[in-house]
């Protein structure tokens, strides 16, 4: 079947998510620059969050480029992905009211994970479904970076049981690895857009 609906309907979701995120963000009552640092960590946790989704976006805007049709299969693994991608408002919200608490933290990097384990998924059953002869199983190769991100996720975790912010820090260095876009995709169509 097609791939335009998946297509839509995730725009949609990956829109939404940002307009939730941002609502969240609330306004101060009163008018002193020290309102807005006492607001940081909120604001702190919708960047991240935004940067995240904003990857999230981007990759899977090539992911599904590069993709000619979709299975049952396909749709329900993109419902995973897009449901792990909906708590990202949530546990943002959550980690920057409570200034970055341990819990919070914890729960923040729980999603991170599952949204990363998610799009694996996806990708396999892209590959699978195209075989591991196309255009997209060769330009997602290996995955060095994706597998690297969900270690790192683990790690981050763990570290909020010593000092949350550690963790927070290393949320950020993953989402600074994945801020360039990944241009495996972009590189492989273009080079078999040439050769034809």
């Amino acid at each position: 079947m097609g791939k335009g609906r998946l297509e839509a309907f995730s725009d949609g979701v990956f829109a939404i998510i940002i307009t939730i995120m941002v609502l969240e963000l609330k306004v101060p009552h009163h008018a002193e620059w020290s309102d807005l640092i006492h607001l940081s960590p909120v604001f702190l946790s919708y960047v991240l969050s935004f940067v995240y989704v904003g990857i999230y976006w981007n990759n899977h805007h090539h992911l599904l480029h590069a993709t000619k049709s979709v299975t049952g299969g396909i749709l329900w693994a993109n419902l995973f992905l897009l449901f792990w991608l909906s708590l990202v408002p949530f546990v943002t919200d959550w980690m920057g009211e409570n200034h970055f608490a341990q819990v919070p933290v914890i729960c923040y990097g729980i999603v991170l994970i599952m949204c990363g384990v998610a799009y694996s998924i996806l990708v396999r059953l892209l590959i699978k479904h195209h075989g591991e002869e196309s255009l997209l199983a060769h330009a997602m190769g290996s995955d060095m970076k994706g597998k690297l991100s969900v270690g790192i996720y683990g790690v981050a975790i763990a570290l909020s049981f010593v000092h949350p912010w550690w963790a927070a820090g290393l949320y950020g260095a993953v989402a600074l690895i994945w801020l360039i876009p990944d241009r495996r995709i972009e590189r492989k169509l273009s080079g078999s857009e040439t050769s034809v």
